[in-house]
């Protein structure tokens, strides 16, 4: 998400036809009970067949865009009513159909047309009550969106009052205090109002093992990362407080035995957002989702937004 302005935060919402529960639009809901927003939702259409062929079937190809069209706004009304998004917070064309061949590609056009904060997806339907599984289109989008991704876990339970606290995490100690994410994540957390918790994981590998050498290695390699971490954490602290010294911070740092029990080791809220930050990949500086991070998300029970790199 952007850095507030005077406009409401807005929202396109990635809308499957069949996409049950649709965990993208209560995350939409969810943001419109912590702060103004407008939404917009897409339904794509993949075309199985090519171009060429639109020309051969004339006059029947334009009826039937439009009866999906019509169709598809009836269920983007009706899904944004059903989560009660008031219509006030709907956007004046607040249901788009687009086919096209790529179906993250007609969502990357969506967004830039919409001037979109944020592309709200779902979680792959085969994913675990309340935890994430990325879809393949999911997958595009993180590696190729220049705009904010969230996803939201399926079937996860969220604030009645919105967002109560913005979470930002470093994985694997990549510290940086003028990360622009992390800059965004503070002041998107002021504008709303609520406090920022800053975040460190990481898994710290210790399995079980015969060899009492290799577990005292793993217990000090923890340590000293868990030092290390505090201390950076603190630059980070202090350089957001000088920014903005009305906004509440806290910090921790999370280790487990792997990403799962990183994650656990902390307390969650249903009113959390987690964001992270992402690298450019390439002269095109697109998102680019690492190993870390992909291990990450599926041990993560709220939603996330993963912001790209911005072009300097």
């Amino acid at each position: 998400m952007t850095e507030p302005d005077d406009r409401p935060t807005r929202v396109l919402i990635a809308l499957r036809p069949d996409a049950q529960p649709r965990d993208a639009v209560e995350f939409a809901a969810w943001l419109g009970r912590t702060a103004p927003v407008t939404v917009r939702a897409v339904t794509t259409f993949v075309r199985p067949w090519p171009a060429t062929s639109l020309k051969k079937m004339g006059g029947k190809y334009g009826k039937w865009f439009s009866r999906e069209a019509k169709a598809a706004r009836r269920r983007v009304e009706q899904a944004l009513s059903e989560a009660g998004i008031p219509e006030e917070m709907w956007d004046d064309k607040v249901a788009v159909f687009a086919d096209g061949p790529s179906e993250h590609a007609l969502i990357t056009a969506a967004a830039e047309d919409f001037d979109a904060d944020v592309i709200a997806l779902d979680s792959d339907a085969t994913a675990p009550k309340g935890r994430f599984s990325v879809s393949s289109t999911a997958d595009a989008l993180l590696h190729s969106s220049p705009r904010p991704v969230c996803l939201s876990p399926r079937k996860v339970k969220l604030s009645k009052k919105g967002v109560r606290r913005v979470n930002f995490a470093f994985l694997e100690g990549e510290f940086d205090p003028e990360d622009p994410a992390l800059l965004r994540s503070a002041v998107r957390a002021r504008a709303w109002g609520v406090p920022l918790r800053v975040l460190a994981f990481s898994p710290t590998g210790i399995s079980d093992t015969p060899l009492e050498d290799s577990l005292d290695l793993s217990r000090e390699l923890s340590a000293d990362w868990r030092e290390h971490s505090l201390a950076m954490l603190d630059r980070v602290r202090d350089r957001i407080a000088e920014a903005m010294p009305d906004l509440e911070l806290e910090s921790s740092v999370a280790t487990g035995n792997g990403w799962g029990g990183a994650v656990d080791a902390l307390k969650w809220k249903k009113g959390d957002l987690l964001c992270l930050a992402s690298n450019p990949q390439g002269p095109f500086e697109r998102v680019f989702v690492g190993s870390a991070t992909s291990a990450f998300l599926p041990h993560v029970g709220v939603p996330v937004v993963i912001f790209p790199m911005r072009r300097s």
